[in-house]
C-alpha cells in the first residue's frame, strides 16, 4: 500500500508540472500512459530492488523538468519499461502502437536496440559506440531519453551490486556523459561525472565535498560583498535581473587539482556569479553588454578572460557572456551574464530551443536533425549548425585517396580544400590546388568517390575569407576562421602600435580611460576591433585625437596639416606668426590649396581650410552650405585660414543670381555695368524669361569681397531688377 501511494505521489508531481504548459489532450494522453504502465508494471521490482514504475516516473520527470522535451518524449519515458524482458506480462507492440501511436513505439524500439549493445570495451572505442547508438536509434530523442534514464540509474547506483555498478560507471563515463555534454546538457553531464567520481574515488570525492562545506560561509560572505555594489547599480538603472553564485562541480574541481597539480585552496575559480536578465528578445544582446559595462566599471576586468558566446553561440546553442574581474580582497571572480532564455538553454541544452520556436513540430524536427550534426561533428560551430542540416548523415559520404593510398572519408560536396585540411591544418592553409587522377584542379573542385588526390602548396598562400563560401567540413571551416582571426589580431596589433606612436608624439596618454572613451565614441565593444580598423586605415588617428581636442597642447593649422598631408605637399605653405592660421595668397600662386567650387570664396570672405585626402587643401567660405557637415563629421580636418594682406590683386570667380521684370535692353544694361562701370569680367550669363518675369545666373570675376558688394549694389539700382544675391555655385 505504501509503494502504491508513493507511485501515485510521484505521478501527481509530474502531472502538476506538465499542466503548466501542456494542453488538455496531452495531459489526457499522460493519464492514459500512467494507467497503462501501472496495469503492466504494478509494484514489480528490478533485481536490485528498485520499483520499476518508480524508476520510469523518475525518468519521465527528468525528461520534462531537466531536459524540457515535448509531451511525446515524456510519455515515452514513462512507458520505456513496459516491455522489460523480466516482467510477468509484457505490453505487446500492437497495444503500444494502437494506444499511443507508431511514433512512441518507434522510440521504444530504438531504446531496445541500444540496450542490446555490448559495451564491455566501451572505454577503448567510445566514439564508435556513440555513432553506433545514433545509427540504431533512428530518432535522436531516443538518445535524450536514454541520457535521462542513465541519470536516474546513476542517482540510485548504490542499489546495484559491485559488478553491475562497474559496468554502469564505465558506460556513463565514456558514453552518456560525453553525449550529454555535446548536447549542451551541462548540468546532467556534471552530475554524471560527480557521481562517477563518488563511486570510483570515494575518498577524493568526500575530501572535496567536506572542503566545500567548510568554506561555504566564507564563500557566501564574499559573494554578498561582491554583488552588493553591482546590485545597487543595476537597480538604479531599472534593470530586471536575478543573481546567483554557482559552485564549480566536484569533478571539475578534482580535474583542476589533478591537471594543474594544485591543492583545493589553490583552485581560484571555485564558483562563478551569474547575472540573469529579464530581457525582451530584441534587447538581449544590448542588455547583456550594458550589464558587462556596469560590472567592469565597478571591478577591474581581465581582458584575456572575456568569452563572448552571445555574438557567436557554441555549437550546442549555449549563449552567455563570460568575464573574469578582480573582486574584493584581490580575488578573481568569473561573471556569467545571460538572459532567462539563454539560461534555460544553458540548463536544458538544445532541447530548450523547441520552447522558443513556439512549440512547432517542424521547428523541433529541424532541431533534432541538427543534433545529429552536433553529435557527429564535435567541433562544429553555430554557423555550420544552422546552415548545414542533413536528413541522413550516414548516406552523404564520399571516399578519396591520398598519394600513398590512405583512404579519407568526407561529406558529399567536399572540395579539394576540405581534403587538404582533412590531412593537416598547415596543408590546408597553404593549399593552392592539386592533381586529381593526374589532372590539375583548383581549390573549389568537388571530390568524387575514388579520386586519387595530390595537394599542391605555396608558401605565399594563406586563408582567405571567400574560402568559407566553398569549404564544407567543420574542420576546414573552423581552421579557416581561426587563421583569419589570427591575421585580424596581427593587424590589430599593428593598429595599436600606430596609435601608441601618435599619442606619444602628441604627448597624450593612451591609458585605460582613454581607450574606454575611444571605444564608446566609435561604438566598438572590443579594443581589438577598433585597432583593426585603425590598421586598415578606416579610422584616421587624427579622428581619435579630435575626441581629446580640448586637452591637446598643439592644435595649430600647421600641426594639423603636417599630420594629414605628406611633407612634399606642405613645405611651401605659410602661416601667421603664431601658426594659428594658414595664410592664403589672393594671387593663388601656391598650388597646395584651391578655392572650393561649392561656395567660391573671394578675397575678403571669412574662410577656413579643409584638408582632403587626394586633393590637398580646399578653401571654403565660413557660410558655405557644406561647412556644417564638414565641421561635424571631420572636425580634425578643419583648419583656421585667413587671407594674406597684399597690394597685388587677382580675380576670383563668383556666382550671382538675379531676377526682375523683363524690360527692353535690361541685359545690355547689366553687361554695361559689369564691364564698364565696375570693371569686372563676366564669364557667363544665362537669362530665362517667362510672362514678363526673368531669372538669371551669372558667373563673374571680381577682385575682392568689397568689389563684389559694390557690383551687387550697382545692379540692384538698375530699373527692372528686383533681386541680386550671391550664389554658392
Amino acid at each position: 500500500m505504501q509503494i502504491q501511494q508513493e507511485i501515485h505521489n510521484q505521478f501527481e508531481q509530474l502531472k502538476e508540472f506538465c499542466q503548466l504548459t501542456w494542453d488538455d489532450a496531452a495531459i489526457l494522453k499522460l493519464d492514459n500512459a500512467f494507467e497503462f504502465a501501472y496495469n503492466i508494471l504494478g509494484e514489480q521490482k528490478f533485481s536490485h530492488g528498485e520499483v520499476i514504475l518508480s524508476h520510469s516516473l523518475d525518468v519521465a520527470s527528468i525528461i520534462a523538468m531537466e531536459i524540457g522535451l515535448e509531451p511525446d518524449s515524456v510519455i515515452t519515458g514513462l512507458l520505456h519499461n513496459v516491455r522489460y524482458e523480466h516482467l510477468k506480462e509484457k505490453a505487446s507492440p500492437n497495444d503500444i502502437s494502437s494506444k499511443f501511436g507508431e511514433y512512441i513505439f518507434a522510440i521504444l524500439e530504438g531504446m531496445a536496440k541500444i540496450n542490446a549493445l555490448g559495451t564491455d570495451t566501451i572505454d577503448l572505442h567510445a566514439e564508435n559506440y556513440r555513432k553506433l547508438m545514433l545509427a540504431l536509434a533512428g530518432d535522436v530523442r531516443v538518445i535524450l531519453i536514454k541520457i535521462a534514464d542513465r541519470l536516474q540509474v546513476m542517482r540510485t547506483l548504490h542499489l546495484y551490486e559491485e559488478a553491475r555498478r562497474t559496468k554502469l560507471l564505465n558506460e556513463t563515463l565514456y558514453l552518456y556523459a560525453p553525449l550529454a555534454h555535446r548536447l549542451g546538457l551541462y548540468n546532467i553531464n556534471s552530475e554524471m561525472l560527480d557521481l562517477n567520481l563518488k563511486f570510483q574515488k570515494p575518498e577524493e570525492y568526500k575530501y572535496i565535498v567536506d572542503r566545500l562545506k567548510e568554506t561555504e560561509t566564507e564563500r557566501a560572505n564574499f559573494v554578498a560583498e561582491f554583488v552588493k555594489p553591482i546590485e545597487a547599480k543595476l537597480k538604479k538603472r531599472g534593470i530586471e535581473f536575478s543573481m546567483k553564485a554557482r559552485t564549480k562541480s566536484i569533478s571539475s574541481i578534482h580535474n583542476k587539482m589533478k591537471n594543474k597539480n594544485v591543492s583545493f585552496d589553490e583552485v581560484l575559480d571555485l564558483f562563478a556569479i551569474r547575472v540573469i536578465l529579464d530581457s525582451k528578445p530584441e534587447n538581449e544582446k544590448t542588455d547583456c553588454w550594458m550589464v558587462y559595462s556596469i560590472v567592469t566599471e565597478e571591478y577591474q576586468t581581465n581582458p584575456n578572460r572575456l568569452r563572448d558566446w552571445i555574438s557567436i553561440p557554441k555549437s550546442n546553442g549555449y549563449e552567455s557572456l563570460h568575464t573574469t574581474v578582480m573582486g574584493p580582497h584581490q580575488k578573481w571572480v568569473e561573471i556569467q551574464i545571460r538572459t532567462k532564455r539563454m539560461d534555460e538553454i544553458a540548463e536544458k541544452g538544445l532541447a530548450a530551443h523547441w520552447k522558443y520556436k513556439g512549440g512547432k513540430s517542424s521547428g523541433f524536427d529541424e532541431w533534432l536533425t541538427g543534433i545529429r550534426d552536433v553529435l557527429e561533428n564535435p567541433d562544429m560551430n553555430v554557423v555550420d549548425f544552422i546552415d548545414h542540416f542533413r536528413s541522413n548523415v550516414y548516406s552523404d559520404e564520399i571516399f578519396a585517396f591520398t598519394p600513398k593510398g590512405d583512404l579519407k572519408k568526407l561529406p558529399l560536396g567536399a572540395t579539394m580544400l576540405d581534403f587538404a585540411y582533412e590531412i593537416h591544418s598547415n596543408l590546408g592553409d597553404t593549399c593552392v590546388g592539386g592533381l586529381v587522377n593526374g589532372k590539375k584542379v583548383n581549390l573549389k573542385y568537388k571530390l568524387k568517390n575514388g579520386d586519387h588526390i595530390s595537394i599542391e602548396t605555396s608558401n605565399n598562400q594563406k586563408p582567405k575569407m571567400d574560402w568559407l563560401d566553398f569549404a564544407v567540413t567543420s574542420k576546414a571551416r573552423n581552421r579557416i576562421k581561426a587563421s583569419l582571426n589570427e591575421e585580424r589580431n596581427s593587424q590589430a596589433a599593428q593598429g595599436r602600435e600606430i596609435l601608441v606612436r601618435k599619442f606619444k608624439n602628441w604627448k597624450m596618454d593612451l591609458g585605460d580611460e582613454a581607450i574606454r572613451q575611444i571605444l564608446k565614441h566609435f561604438n566598438f565593444k572590443l579594443a581589438v576591433d577598433f585597432y583593426y580598423e585603425v590598421a586598415r586605415g578606416k579610422i584616421d588617428p587624427l579622428e581619435v585625437k579630435a575626441i581629446f581636442a580640448e586637452k591637446a597642447e598643439d592644435d595649430s593649422a600647421k600641426k594639423t596639416i603636417e599630420e594629414l598631408l605628406p611633407t612634399r605637399q606642405t613645405k611651401e605653405l605659410s602661416y601667421d606668426s603664431g601658426e594659428d592660421f594658414l595664410l592664403i595668397d589672393n594671387n593663388l600662386k601656391n598650388v597646395n590649396y584651391t578655392l572650393a567650387q561649392c561656395c567660391n570664396p573671394v578675397f575678403g570672405d571669412k574662410i577656413f581650410g579643409f584638408v582632403t585626402i587626394k586633393q590637398g587643401i580646399k578653401i571654403h567660405r565660413e557660410n558655405c552650405p557644406n561647412a556644417k557637415d564638414m565641421t561635424e563629421r571631420y572636425p580634425y580636418r578643419v583648419i583656421k585660414a585667413k587671407w594674406r594682406e597684399t597690394s597685388s590683386r587677382n580675380s576670383f570667380l563668383t556666382t550671382l543670381h538675379i531676377s526682375g521684370t523683363d524690360e527692353i535692353g535690361i541685359v545690355s544694361d547689366i553687361s554695361h555695368i559689369i564691364s564698364k562701370d565696375v570693371g569686372s569680367h563676366m564669364r557667363s550669363i544665362n537669362i530665362e524669361s517667362d510672362k514678363g518675369h526673368f531669372e538669371g545666373r551669372m558667373q563673374i570675376f571680381v577682385n575682392s569681397l568689397e568689389h563684389l558688394e559694390f557690383l551687387i549694389q550697382r545692379l540692384q539700382n538698375v530699373k527692372g531688377i528686383t533681386s541680386v544675391t550671391r550664389g554658392d555655385k
